[in-house]
Parts: structure tokens; sequence; C-alpha cells
């Protein structure tokens, strides 16, 4: 079985030939192995599969976000976190918009500003933020 460490990329066929569980339960794994805790332990290993799994796509820029973030002076671990981030704070302002009556058919595609934030991310940012 494959044995995830967000320091090293997961080879991207195995990883995306994985079911979501099967990723999730591996980040879990490796932060329990790690001695590391987080109150939302299940959230927090979904948002890493998310990321792994849009890393691991070749059709999204998440990958270059990644590589940059890691060029800036992130380690591997940190840029999934940063990516992270604004992954969550996007799907936040999403849900928050979809609560306030914004019709979607009405907006561009939700990704796009989810990529330009990527794109505007930088390691100094991430790490300023706390």
């Amino acid at each position: 079985m494959l044995e995830y460490d967000p320091f090293v990329e997961p080879d991207p066929d195995q990883w995306l030939a994985l079911d979501e569980q099967e990723q999730i339960d591996l980040v879990v794994a490796y932060h329990r192995r790690a001695g590391i805790r987080f109150p939302r332990e299940q959230a927090h290993a979904i948002f890493h599969a998310i990321v792994e799994r849009q890393i691991a796509d070749t059709e999204l820029p998440v990958r270059g976000t990644a590589e940059r973030l890691m060029s800036e002076g992130l380690d591997r671990h940190e840029a999934i976190h940063a990516i992270g981030s604004v992954l969550a704070a996007h799907m936040h302002d999403l849900i928050h918009g979809a609560e306030s009556g914004s019709d979607p058919d009405t907006r561009s595609d939700p990704n796009e500003a989810y990529f330009a934030e990527l794109e505007a991310l930088t390691a100094d940012d991430w790490l300023q933020s706390g």
C-alpha cells in the first residue's frame, strides 16, 4: 500500500488511481505518524487530498503554483497548506455567495477566481498570514 508523505510528491498516476477516501486515509495516517494533530483532522486531510489531486492533474495550474511556492522558499508540505488555505477561502466565498442569492448561472467559471488567487499567492504572503 502507498504511504503518503507531503514532503515527497506521490506518483501522480498512483495518486489519481486511488479513490478519495483512500487518499484522505493516507493523509490522516501520515499526520498521526508524524504526531501532528488537528481539531478537524478529517477536514484537514480532505484539503490535503484535494490539493494533491489538483497537483497531479496536469490540466490544472496548481502544480505550477506549488513549484513556484517551493522556489520561493516553502517546503512541499507548506506549499500544500498555502494552496489549501486559498482553496478553503475560495470554497467559503462560493458557499456564502450561493447563500446570498447569487445566481451561479450568471457568474463566470468559479475556478477562474481560484486560479487567479493562486497566481497572486506568494510564499511571503502565506507565511505572514500566520
